[in-house]
């Protein structure tokens, strides 16, 4: 039986899908995933000003940081949208095997969102951002032989 390896290439702001049909052989894109949002700077995802508050000893004031930043919670959107997307075809059995490779800070974001069925098909992860990059390079980024990794 073939075994069908996709590898999914994303930051916080694009992602795309391969599949690698043959164990040496290019890659194949099948799909492209696009959050605008993850483009935009933190001035442009909040527009308000941070909040003030006074110290608690004496008379400053300060601004108040936000839990968390605007876009590391765009970065959380995106990556729950591709962890449903790849929950849903790792159910309809679309592919057996999943390669991550993701801008450092994305990946752990990623990785975090990921369902336990669908973290357990991930056979490697690659931390960089070469979501601009073509698929020949891309490919270069990973083991000669991809099929390896699954024993196949």
């Amino acid at each position: 039986m073939k075994k069908k390896v996709w590898i999914v290439v994303a930051n916080r702001a694009v992602a795309r899908l391969f599949q690698a049909s043959q164990p040496t052989g290019p890659l194949e894109e099948l799909e492209a995933f696009i959050h605008p949002e993850g483009r935009l700077q933190e001035g442009d995802l909040v527009t308000d000003r941070p909040g003030r508050t006074f110290d608690s000893v004496g008379a400053g004031r300060h601004a108040e940081d936000p839990d968390t930043a605007a876009t590391v919670s765009e970065a959380n959107h995106f990556a729950i949208e591709l962890s449903r997307f790849l929950q849903k075809a790792g159910a309809e059995r679309k592919f057996d095997a999943l390669v991550l490779v993701a801008a450092p800070a994305f990946l752990g974001i990623l990785r975090e969102r990921l369902d336990v069925s669908t973290r357990e098909r991930v056979i490697l992860e690659v931390d960089k951002n070469l979501v601009q990059h073509g698929p020949a390079e891309i490919r270069g980024h990973l083991p000669e032989r991809l099929y390896s990794i699954l024993g196949a």
